[in-house]
């Protein structure tokens, strides 16, 4: 602390999971971050719950992976009520085995608040730390960094800002930002965690009714159940115990009195909104500050934390000189565009149009017109795996491919070829033919896509130049 406040490389406004993952990613590439929170603790409800199986391979990365699976539940199916009596059962996911390229391919479900904890955890392991009640006020920002103003306490001074402040950001509005989007379903939703008597934790209880949905979930890792309840245009929501109770005694064949105790609740209404831009200068938006979400699929935490995965290794790069301030323009490129795929396909799932299957587990995402992604391979099968996609993982003489990815750097890996290669600063892993990946050399970039590809080296040179990889 100085006369004129806190001076940090990277400011992070907002302590929910993209901020955290932001913040703790950052920290494994040593870069200084500071992490303000407006709230006095981490958020306490479970609205994000679902885990795709990309965001899974990210924790793995991270390392709290094994901390998630040890709490996390699996989604059970819907069990619909009627009069009373249970009736049919339905999957929501469409279930996929596992292979050796794909080994994670189940969707868990952990609420947003049990994330979040993990998530701190982990950062604070790495030293960082959340400052809490620090709302913020202001914002300006010249050629050399960004200066916060709090409603509390000292201005901070950061080379770079990122909001993760969620949906209503202030750092997006200060900013001037539009969000473009369309509301859709008008209609008011209540999301809620409870505790109720007299139903089973293996189903997600469905109660169709006259008076709108009435959907009772079992929330894995604690004793709670998450509520969500539609109502009708124009209604006005009772956010209280005796409220949620009427809504329970009118939907269902659940007395009142089951309903034993309100831990949180909260109003929506499902929409989808994409940020005009999701840079201004040194400020960067990220999360739900620049994509907003309907919560069918279970989209919107998880393309969050894959912008912070995106960004963090980027920032990374340029505060250290290892790369042009350039690069940082790739975060919108890729993620932008991402995003606004994420968005069609949550409000499809919300409309009934599109079934929760590949596209919702994220596998399949990647950055193939990324300027980052130098493929030099002509005449590709449709089916081959290019410059831009993800990194399949592997087993092949001890070495599974994940662990090698693991950490904050990038990965040169040869399949099938003894090629010569450059000195990079990037370690090397060899391995025999593997049909994930066919024959070639790629360079694995630090977010777990393959940046450069190539069936030799001929050309990574330049490619690795351009990234500060070259050893000396």
């Amino acid at each position: 602390m100085t006369a004129r406040g806190t001076h940090t490389d990277v400011l992070i406004i907002g302590a929910g999971p993209t901020g955290l993952a932001l913040a703790l990613d950052l920290a494994r590439h040593g870069v200084a971050a500071l992490v303000v929170e407006r709230g006095a603790e981490l958020f306490p409800g479970s609205r994000g719950k679902g885990l795709q199986p990309r965001t899974l391979e990210v924790l793995h990365d991270y390392g709290v992976l094994d901390r998630v699976r040890e709490v996390a539940g699996h989604y059970p199916p819907n069990l619909f009520w009627k009069d009373g009596e249970p009736q049919d059962e339905r999957r929501m996911y469409e279930p996929a085995e596992p292979s050796e390229a794909e080994p994670y391919t189940e969707t868990l479900m952990l609420p947003q608040w049990l994330t979040q904890r993990i998530l701190h955890g982990r950062l604070r392991e790495l030293g960082g730390e959340v400052a809490f009640g620090r709302e913020l006020a202001g914002l300006g920002q010249d050629e050399d960094g960004v200066t916060a103003e709090f409603t509390t306490g000292a201005p901070v001074r950061a080379r770079y800002l990122v909001a993760a402040d969620g949906g209503r950001s202030t750092v997006r509005r200060l900013l001037g930002i539009g969000m473009a989007g369309e509301t859709v379903d008008p209609a008011p939703m209540l999301i809620a965690d409870v505790r109720v008597t007299g139903l089973g934790r293996d189903h997600w209880h469905v109660f169709p009714s006259d008076e709108g949905l009435l959907a009772i979930c079992p929330l894995g890792g604690t004793e709670d159940f998450q509520l969500v309840a539609g109502f009708p245009e124009g209604t006005a929501v009772d956010l209280t115990l005796d409220g949620l109770r009427a809504a329970v005694a009118a939907r269902s064949h659940l007395t009142a009195e089951q309903v034993t105790e309100l831990r949180w609740i909260s109003e929506f209404r499902p929409r989808a909104a994409l940020a005009d831009r999701f840079r201004a200068g040194r400020v960067f938006l990220a999360g739900d500050a620049a994509h907003v979400h309907s919560p069918a699929g279970a989209q919107g935490l998880n393309t969050s934390v894959q912008d912070a995965y995106n960004l963090a290794w980027k920032l990374a790069a340029v505060l250290a000189g290892r790369a042009d301030a350039a690069l940082l323009d790739t975060y919108e490129e890729e993620r932008r565009a991402n995003a606004a795929e994420m968005l069609a396909l949550s409000t499809r799932v919300h409309r009934g149009e599109e079934r929760r299957g590949r596209a919702t587990r994220q596998l399949g995402l990647g950055y193939r017109e990324s300027s980052l992604a130098v493929d030099t391979r002509p005449d590709l099968p449709e089916d081959a795996l290019r410059a831009g996609d993800r990194a399949p993982d592997g087993q092949r003489g001890g070495t599974r491919l994940f662990d090698a990815f693991r950490g904050p750097h990038w990965t040169l890996l040869t399949v099938g070829t003894d090629d010569p290669l450059p000195a990079l600063t990037a370690p090397v892993v060899r391995i025999p033919a593997y049909g994930a990946y066919g024959t070639g050399v790629f360079l694995v970039r630090p977010d777990g896509y393959l940046g450069w590809a190539g069936r030799t080296a001929d050309g990574l040179t330049d490619y690795a130049d351009r990234h500060g990889l070259l050893d000396g």
